[in-house]
């Protein structure tokens, strides 16, 4: 299949009119509840029409019939009795003033939290905003370099992404408006850390679960983030960024009445930089790229956004290899094109509609230096990655199905196309993969009673290149203990189709399977006057993972050539632990704080291990303390955070007791920022410093040694180790 098909999702509402009616009736009024507030969302309809409305933020409705004689009228709201009472339809408009009357079993006074870590004060779902993100010191305004502050994550320096709970980095799904992302990170060459493709500032809110989620969320064995854009511009304004690091980013947002037009251009050349801090890898990087955001408002509470992004990058560096001195060269350059489109809107009796279509081409090309053995000449081999997808979901959602319970079902469909290019003159081989799959979901929130709500929900999924579907149930159950503390628990199956990479190489990619991860998790939350404390004990176990055998010499670190035919799915593994977070913002005046720590067992036996081993991206103990204090005299926050994790492990071919038995150093990191609120130019304008690892500490990744054993009869080797002992960047 050498084109991609574009996927077409259909959504028809279709209303009918009694023809021959000449007057109309308005029904207007408001909704409150006993002691007299607003209850906005609150369905009013005519039984027996398709004639409603929803009201606003202030309870208020209104809307118009053709229907003639006497009809009830229904008011309906979750959490509150359904109300009924008739109207009689003359022509003569009519205003009405409602009150509901709560019911014994409020669905919402218990929040489900299972899995999901908390670091603002929107909701308790909410784990980060933009202005989280860019001001968690040594996060460098990246939405996974914040992230993984929270428990449950290891930081890989020679990555940069999330690893949750002794899962790989693409074990985490990113969702943008509900539509999955296929690549949610920039391009990068082996060890160094990848950035976010998408700046923080475009999000009002990014949800961070990491275990026992919602049925809406699939293709990920171990965690979710849930990124959420933001609506209307607040207001029209103009905005320039200077980063110390060689960076220029231009921007301007227009307000509307109704809608909203954002553009961004930047661009970024870091030959400057490295004159003045020297680089252990990077050679060149230079990046540049734009993107045009619309929003624009249907209806009272409907909105439409589009959403468009270009980037492109350049790197060059020197990779760690034990057999070249100052490390091997390569140069990769990448382009990325990202298009998304999502509606969501009020329907008739309680419906909302959700719906979305992300179109993304992702293409790398990386050239890497080599040497022949034979003749020590050099020579250059190439390979070019090309990712092209195309995905749309539509949701529906009934908060008003009942005063017990809720209902959202949904679909979603993708269609990708992968291809891989290798070349080193004379020889060249292409690899082509395409791939159709095809999901349904169903999920329930019930109250029990009016301390204990549960979730039960399911997730089924075809995929093409399998040839094969699954079926993943879903249940949870969350106890309020008091007014400031509550008890919850999750279960569920949770399914991922191999790596791209995997299925381009097997031999019979049909012969694989999903892979599958099951989750039990039980959390203890308390949450009370700015403070909260947050406990919870999990176990994850897979299945099904892809396992192969390497061709030639036994040495994982250097040969990654895999018999074709040897791919399979019998891998299994386990992660069990403890996540710990405490939130402050009370004890000290002007100052937040919080405390994450995360204890980890796990062993895995996928891809290449030959036994079941502890895997090299996760470490057993892991701590994060973050700070931010407000000094409002000098108009300035100052922000610190301090990272440990304990040693992880690594394979040295040189051992012969053992398979990951070796153990890195500890990683520790401490970083500064601070953020000057001034004018210049009668304009506003923030001054921030940030500086990452500020002690110079030598942190080691991991180690890459030789194909061959030297006259020792050792296999030489050399550290993975940061680019800089430590960056400092000043942005304006």
């Amino acid at each position: 299949m050498k084109r991609l098909f574009p996927l077409l999702l259909l959504f028809l509402t279709t209303a009918f009119t009694t023809l021959g009616q000449t007057t109309s009736t308005t029904l207007s009024g408001t909704v409150r509840d006993a002691s007299g507030q607003p209850l906005p969302g609150a369905n009013v309809f005519l039984k027996t029409t398709f004639d409603g409305a929803s009201t606003d933020s202030l309870g208020r409705f209104t809307f118009s019939t053709r229907s003639t004689g006497t009809l009830p009228l229904v008011i309906t709201l979750l959490g509150y009795q359904l109300q009924e009472q008739p109207v009689a339809l003359s022509g003569t408009a009519q205003r009405f003033t409602i009150t509901l009357k709560a019911v014994r079993n409020q669905l919402g006074d218990v929040v489900i939290t299972s899995g999901t870590f908390e670091a603002s004060d929107t909701k308790r779902n909410t784990t980060f905003s933009a202005r989280d993100v860019v001001t968690t010191a040594g996060a460098s305004a990246d939405v996974a370099g914040a992230l993984n502050t929270m428990p449950g994550t290891t930081r890989n320096g020679e990555e940069g992404k999330l690893f949750v709970r002794g899962g790989g980095a693409g074990e985490t799904r990113q969702y943008l408006d509900g539509v999955p992302l296929q690549s949610p990170y920039n391009a990068a060459v082996s060890g160094m850390p990848a950035r976010g493709r998408f700046s923080p500032m475009l999000f009002k809110g990014m949800a961070f679960s990491t275990g026992g989620y919602s049925a809406e969320y699939g293709q990920a064995l171990s965690a979710v983030v849930a990124l959420t854009s933001e609506d209307l511009a607040p207001e029209t304004q103009t905005g320039i960024s200077l980063l110390s690091l060689g960076s220029l980013s231009l921007s301007h947002q227009h307000r509307f009445e109704r809608a909203s037009v954002a553009v961004t251009g930047d661009y970024m050349n870091m030959r400057p930089y490295f004159g003045l801090v020297p680089q252990r890898m990077l050679t060149a990087y230079e990046s540049g790229g734009g993107s045009v955001a619309l929003r624009q408002k249907t209806g009272e509470m409907g909105m439409l956004k589009l959403y468009g992004a270009y980037n492109q990058q350049r790197i060059g560096a020197r990779q760690p290899n034990a057999e070249w001195e100052g490390g091997q060269p390569v140069n990769l350059s990448s382009n990325n094109t990202y298009l998304n489109t999502t509606f969501r809107s009020p329907l008739v009796r309680g419906w909302s509609v959700q719906t979305g279509v992300a179109a993304t081409r992702d293409n790398q090309t990386s050239a890497i230096t080599t040497r022949d053995a034979a003749s020590q000449q050099h020579r250059e081999q190439s390979m070019q990655e090309l990712e092209q997808s195309l995905v749309g979901r539509l949701m529906l959602t009934n908060d008003s199905a009942s005063a017990y319970w809720n209902l959202k079902v949904g679909l979603e469909g993708l269609v990708q196309r992968n291809e891989q290019r290798f070349v080193a003159e004379p020889y060249s081989k292409t690899l082509g993969q395409s791939e159709q799959r095809l999901a349904g979901f169903a999920e329930s929130d019930i109250a029990l009673s009016n301390k204990i709500v549960g979730r039960v929900g399911g997730r089924g999924e075809y995929s093409a290149v399998l040839g094969r579907w699954n079926a993943a149930p879903r249940l949870a159950l969350a106890y309020q203990l008091n007014e400031k503390s509550q008890l919850s628990g999750a279960w569920g199956y949770f399914f991922q189709n191999p790596g791209s990479d995997l299925l381009l190489r097997a031999a019979d990619p049909a012969a694989l399977r999903f892979e599958r991860a099951q989750h039990l998790q039980m959390t203890y939350l308390r949450s009370h006057d700015n403070r909260t404390l947050r406990l919870e004990a999990y176990s994850k176990t897979y299945a099904h993972l892809v396992r192969y055998d390497l061709q030639g010499v036994y040495n994982p670190q250097q040969v990654t050539y895999a018999d074709p035919a040897s791919y399979r799915s019998t891998g299994t593994g386990y992660a069990r632990g403890l996540d710990l977070l405490w939130r402050d913002k009370k004890t000290v005046k002007n100052a937040d704080y919080w405390i994450s720590y995360g204890f980890i067992d796990t062993r895995r036996q996928q891809r290449f291990d030959p036994v079941l081993a502890v895997p090299t991206f996760a470490a057993r103990h892991n701590l994060a303390v973050v700070g931010k204090y407000w000094v409002g005299k000098m108009h300035t926050q100052f922000g610190a955070t301090y990272s440990y994790s304990s040693p992880r492990a690594y394979y040295n071919p040189n051992r012969l007791d053992g398979y990951n038995q070796d153990r890195l150093p500890s990683f520790q990191d401490l970083s500064l920022s601070a953020s000057y609120l001034t004018k210049l130019w009668n304009n506003f304008t923030i001054v921030h410093v940030s500086c990452t690892n500020v002690l110079g500490r030598q942190n080691v990744f991991g180690y890459r040694y030789s194909s061959t054993k030297d006259a020792s009869g050792q296999y030489a080797s050399t550290a993975v180790l940061p680019s800089a002992p430590a960056c400092c960047s000043w942005p304006c």
